[in-house]
């Protein structure tokens, strides 16, 4: 009873006593907190996972993002072929159109490159070597290529007699072409070919033209050659004034100005006469003879006066000298001289003083009349002429009133007077202006065609503020280091100072270009001479 008793009184108490289920045990494992060794190992394992899980995140977003970066790059990269592709496209139809350059439907850079260099003069070859020749070395290149474009296998080194010639010759090693084919010799590419005199070159067969292999000594040894076998002077025919070499030089006299008074008349024919002879008598070769654009059309436009000048030609066909003439188209002398004065023809002096401005001008002002201004070179102000026409028509009507004398060959050159003194240059150091040695000089650009030509190259260059002359040059007589234009790192280093010096000395080549081209159609094959004076400002 009393058992039963405890048993109504605790109704759980069997479920108690009893071993737990496998249930029980699965729950009760899993709520289980790892302790000591176990735990930290469980926390790292936490940490490891949880921090793989970041990285995979960021890794994945950095991808894309580094993605898209490509992606706009590519994009840029291509716009930018695209542009380039334009530019270089319009350039190439540039040159085709405008330049009659020869290239090639699908011409890259390298192709406007080479034709550039050869209409420069240069010589490119199909490898891209690029170099000038000379007129004397041209025909030297030519065999040089000859010999060069047989590619030896196998090459020997062997020793070559040198050989005195006229001009330079180098010892020199050649290496020679080994094989059963007739033989060329092939010269050593680091030797230029303008350093050659006479090319060493194989044996002939005596009965053709064609390279005998069989008795080239090439082919037989290496031992030195015979010159009298080898050596082939390939010089080009000598010109008539090609005097290199020879211990003869031509000497030519320049006559006394004041043998033409200013109607063109001779003033002393017998004195002219006996000062030529007794030129003779001293072997020279010519006389030099200026041709005075002041006295020939002095008084009246297009009118142009040679009785002088025939008379002073037809004495020095006497005693069969050659003439070389100067087309003076610049002032002589000076007001305070004993010495001769020759100015400007008479009706430019006129169109001078109601247009100074033809004349060159400095910064203060003052108008240089030694010449006339490069400005109105394309300026219709010389009664209705411009300067490049006045020149051009004095030249012509001298070829056309000497032309016995040039076809006789008594007229050898003619000398173009392009500037004061007849050199071309700026009359920037003039002693009437008061400069001494060694001043620097002026700027020559103030007059008023000059300073349109600067306005308009600076409007093109974009900076229209720049048409205007340097303001810091000094004076005639002032010294670099005493400005602020041409001293160390001065203002002749800026942007401006650049442009502006470009302009100025582009206008002066420009002169000489113009007027040169039109003295070669005057003169045709007659020899032209011109003086370049090198100076600063």
């Amino acid at each position: 009873m009393n058992t039963i008793e405890n048993i109504d009184e605790n109704p759980n108490q069997e479920l108690l006593t009893q071993p737990p289920t496998q249930t029980q045990n699965q729950t009760q494992s899993h709520s289980r907190r790892p302790r000591g060794f176990a735990a930290t190992a469980a926390a790292a394992a936490a940490a490891a996972a949880a921090n793989n899980n970041s990285n995979s995140n960021n890794n994945n977003a950095s991808s894309g993002k580094g993605k898209k970066e490509r992606e706009k790059e590519k994009e840029r990269t291509k716009l930018r072929e695209r542009h380039r592709r334009a530019i270089t496209s319009r350039m190439l139809a540039g040159l085709r159109q405008y330049g009659n350059f020869p290239l090639p439907a699908r011409a890259d850079m390298n192709d406007v490159l080479a034709a550039l260099a050869r209409e420069a003069g240069w010589t490119v070859e199909p490898d891209g070597t690029t170099y000038r020749l000379s007129n004397q070395s041209q025909s030297h290149h030519h065999l040089h290529q000859q010999m060069a474009a047989a590619a030896a296998t196998t090459t020997a080194a062997f020793p070559v007699r040198s050989v005195e010639s006229p001009l330079s010759v180098k010892n020199c090693s050649v290496k020679a072409s080994v094989e059963c084919q007739p033989s060329v010799l092939r010269i050593d590419e680091s030797l230029s070919p303008a350093s050659f005199d006479s090319v060493v070159i194989p044996e002939r067969d005596s009965r053709g033209g064609e390279f005998n292999a069989s008795t080239s000594p090439i082919n037989n040894s290496v031992e030195c050659l015979e010159a009298d076998q080898l050596i082939q002077d390939v010089r080009a025919g000598e010109h008539e004034d090609d005097f290199t070499g020879t211990p003869y030089i031509p000497v030519y006299v320049m006559l006394a100005n004041h043998v033409i008074n200013n109607f063109c008349q001779l003033v002393d024919p017998e004195l002219i006469r006996q000062e030529i002879s007794h030129m003779k008598a001293l072997n020279v070769d010519g006389v030099i003879v200026n041709c005075w654009w002041g006295i020939v059309e002095g008084w009246n436009p297009q009118k142009y006066a040679w009785s002088g000048y025939r008379e002073l030609f037809n004495i020095i066909r006497e005693f069969n000298l050659k003439v070389q003439v100067v087309m003076a188209f610049h002032e002589y002398g000076a007001n305070d001289s004993g010495d001769a004065w020759i100015s400007l023809p008479q009706w430019v002096m006129e169109i001078g003083k109601g247009n100074q401005d033809i004349f060159f001008t400095d910064r203060e002002g003052r108008r240089n009349t030694e010449c006339l201004s490069w400005g109105v070179d394309k300026e219709r102000v010389l009664n209705g002429r411009t300067g490049i026409e006045v020149y051009f028509d004095f030249m012509r009507s001298f070829r056309t009133e000497f032309d016995d004398l040039f076809v006789a060959g008594l007229i050898c050159a003619v000398e173009i007077g392009l500037g004061p003194s007849g050199e071309l240059k700026y009359p920037s150091l003039s002693e009437r202006m008061g400069w001494r040695y060694p001043g620097i000089g002026e700027f020559q650009c103030y007059d008023r065609y000059l300073q349109q030509s600067l306005r308009k190259a600076a409007k093109l260059r974009g900076h229209s503020f720049w048409a205007r002359g340097p303001d810091n040059a000094g004076q005639y007589n002032s010294l670099p280091h005493e400005t602020g234009f041409f001293c160390e790192r001065g203002d002749y280093d800026s942007y401006y100072g650049r442009f502006f010096l470009n302009w100025y000395a582009q206008t002066l080549i420009d002169h000489a270009d113009n007027v040169l081209s039109l003295a070669s159609l005057a003169f045709e094959e007659t020899k032209i001479i011109v003086k370049v004076c090198m100076e600063l400002s």
